[in-house]
């Protein structure tokens, strides 16, 4: 496998993870494998990342955010 096919290698630099429980619930942004905050919804998501010196064009693409235990619209617990 060249390095070009390799899917490691285009992991995004940001990852929300799933909810956790709290009032309200929120979930923890890793931002280059480190936390770097508390997400209460994806306007916190993107002030993270604009600290960070990252634009996010789109909360949808897998390469810009990768969304774990639910997408862009998952803030509760289920």
């Amino acid at each position: 496998m060249t390095e070009s096919q390799s899917p490691y290698l285009n992991q995004p630099r940001i990852t929300v993870l799933p909810v956790e429980p709290g009032d309200p619930p929120f979930r923890l942004v890793e931002i280059d494998g480190e936390i770097t905050g508390v997400a209460f919804g994806m306007t916190d998501v993107v002030v993270l990342a604009t600290a960070a010196g990252i634009r996010i064009d789109d909360l949808d693409d897998p390469a810009s955010v990768r969304w774990v235990g639910g997408g862009k619209l998952t803030w509760k617990l289920h």
